[in-house]
């Protein structure tokens, strides 16, 4: 998840700022990517992006949210419920 949030971000947003914030919360593996705003797209891809992203993330009984952030950057979360210890 994070390596495709990663490369959609320079795909997508080339030179902007990337963060990485992984945690646990609740009993659930976070991850939040979040880029600012870059240079303009250089399109392409032809791999599954967010949709690969929300079928692995799915697979482990998570769910992953994408958005636009109100500064032109953009954000992905995946929350991934841990099992018993």
């Amino acid at each position: 998840m994070v390596q495709e949030a990663l490369t959609n971000a320079n795909r997508h947003a080339p030179g902007s700022s990337v963060s990485v914030v992984v945690s646990v919360v609740d009993h659930a593996l976070e991850v939040f990517v979040r880029n600012t705003a870059g240079g303009p797209s250089r399109g392409g891809g032809g791999g599954h992006g967010l949709v690969g992203m929300r079928e692995r993330v799915a697979v482990h009984g998570g769910s992953v949210t994408a958005a636009p952030t109100p500064d032109g950057g953009f954000a992905v979360r995946a929350r991934i419920p841990l099992g018993e210890r």
